[in-house]
């Protein structure tokens, strides 16, 4: 397994400097300064196999009954790992998509790409399938799929997938983080036992814009003094699936370890709560990963980061409810700012 240690290059840094001076963020509605209590909610590893497929419209109708939700995040894998990754199956899932009466924010996740080269998911190339899923569901850069909601994105930087916005003093961003070790995983479909030079320079240039948007959301959040960040992302870089090897051998996790220790860096510095919303364990969990005594603060070589709050929905065959957060009113901050609870779907 390669063992690359990522790092922000001199260009993504470049990248992060013109971002900090442009595009000063907006609330998601629009105003200046939404000031009420608001809903919203997070699927993520949904639908998986034949049986989820066919209630995925009505997983989207109970979605679309919650009337108060301001908006949808899926945070990825729109199919199970062993399944063909075909141009029918994404077109499928767009239409199904489209039904949204919410906006929903959507985040690739390694089954609809990064694992494609597998036999049985049809030995594609995997970077052919992320050009696919970004033409099929980010056609419209800067906006969300349903209901419209503008975000900005990294379009400019070929990632139109990464988006972040703001409502009532809190700082949304979405970024493409993937399983299988943040992609570095070797295509063993496609007879590969080490990562192509393809693959590298991909992984490189994704995380460099991943660093980039983290510094970027967090310095739109000072200054706009927001009450609180949530991070939202397909991997679960906590994994504790991955804990045993991680322990013995951190390359097993190498492809986070940039992504995490960034991430560390600005919730020490940001004097408000940091939320983590991910999928891709298929287990709910509710835990502060990098808090002082956790395991994970070695493994990846960073501080400890105790305002750090990470929830991951369920998925897969847990994949029975959804998770949705309240947002309190504006005059709320610290732990009150946002709670959560599970929903379970009517069928």
């Amino acid at each position: 397994m390669p063992s690359k240690t990522m790092k922000i290059t001199t260009a993504a840094a470049a990248i992060a400097l013109a971002l900090l001076g442009s595009q000063p963020a907006f609330a998601a509605d629009g105003t200046k300064d939404g000031q009420q209590a608001f809903t919203f909610a997070a699927i993520g590893d949904i639908p998986y196999g034949a049986a989820e497929i066919a209630k995925f419209p009505s997983r989207i109708q109970d979605l679309n009954a919650d009337k108060e939700l301001k908006f949808v995040a899926h945070v990825g894998d729109i199919k199970n790992g062993s399944t063909v990754c075909s141009d029918e199956y994404f077109s499928y899932i767009r239409t199904q998509f489209d039904t949204f009466a919410h906006p929903l924010v959507y985040t690739p996740g390694d089954n609809e790409w990064v694992d494609c080269h597998r036999a049985n998911n049809g030995a594609y190339n995997p970077l052919e399938r992320l050009d696919k899923i970004r033409e099929v569901f980010f056609n419209q850069p800067g906006t969300t799929l349903g209901a419209t909601m503008p975000v900005k994105s990294q379009q400019s930087l070929g990632l139109p997938e990464d988006v972040r916005f703001e409502k009532n003093r809190v700082a949304f961003s979405v970024l493409n983080v993937q399983g299988s070790n943040n992609s570095l995983l070797p295509w063993s479909g496609l007879g590969k036992t080490e990562a192509t030079p393809e693959q590298l320079a991909e992984v490189e240039h994704r995380t460099d814009a991943v660093i980039a948007q983290v510094h970027q959301t967090f310095a739109d959040a000072r200054r706009s003094n927001d009450r609180a960040v949530v991070l939202m992302q397909q991997a679960d870089m906590f994994d504790p699936a991955l804990l045993a090897d991680a322990t013995t051998n951190p390359a097993t996790v190498s492809g986070f370890r940039e992504i995490v220790r960034t991430i560390v860096e600005e919730t020490n510095n940001f004097d408000a709560p940091v939320y983590l919303v991910n999928g891709d364990s298929h287990v709910f969990a509710e835990n502060q990963p990098l808090a002082e005594g956790s395991p994970w603060p070695a493994i990846y070589g960073s501080p400890a980061a105790d305002n750090l709050q990470r929830i991951t929905v369920d998925g897969a065959n847990n994949a029975v409810d959804y998770v949705r957060f309240t947002v309190a009113g504006n005059s709320a901050k610290g732990a009150d700012v946002l709670t959560w609870e599970k929903v379970p779907f009517s069928e």
